[in-house]
């Protein structure tokens, strides 16, 4: 299956001159969601993850069902005043500002794989967030799997260091 035919393309929202890659249409579709679920599935299932990471709210989407097929954890990551117990918090670059995100200090072993599972790699910054926060919880990152890859915007430059995965490649 071709995922691309099921990701909707808006132009100039939400502003214009920005092509907007909508996954709703990809996620209502229960056949293209399974496909998704299931190639980033089979990219992790030799890597010996011990749970998924991802960070609100539509990493939630991807890494909820990714976890349930390989029988693992997932760990929510959220920003600031969103999770209930005692927390480790990071703060990241935005385009135009900086931002913070949280996980519960007791939500990762020393030691455990971990693969942060997101809906789009754009410039990287929100996902290299993620990861620095899962290596000061001590987990090790082993894989960053993503729906979408905004090629142009060179987010991979920022991960090198990682394995990374992308279903679905645009130029923008």
């Amino acid at each position: 299956m071709d995922l691309r035919e099921k990701i909707r393309i808006i132009e100039d929202f939400p502003k214009k001159g920005i092509s907007f890659k909508d996954i709703t249409t990809l996620i209502s579709d229960g056949e293209a969601l399974r496909e998704a679920i299931n190639q980033i599935a089979e990219h992790l299932k030799d890597k010996q993850i011990d749970l998924i990471v991802g960070p609100e709210a539509r990493g939630f989407i991807f890494g909820v069902p990714v976890a349930y097929v390989l029988g693992i954890g997932f760990i929510p990551v959220r920003k600031p005043g969103k999770l209930p117990g005692e927390t480790i918090s990071i703060n990241y670059d935005l385009e135009y500002g900086e931002d913070q995100l949280q996980i519960h200090k007791d939500a990762i072993k020393p030691g455990q794989r971990v693969a942060i599972v997101d809906d789009l790699l754009a410039t990287g910054g929100t996902v290299e967030g993620v990861a620095k926060l899962v290596e000061q919880a001590g987990g090790e990152v082993v894989s960053l799997d993503f729906a979408i890859e905004l090629t142009e915007l060179n987010g991979r430059d920022k991960l090198k260091n990682y394995d990374v995965l992308s279903l679905v490649q645009y130029d923008i």
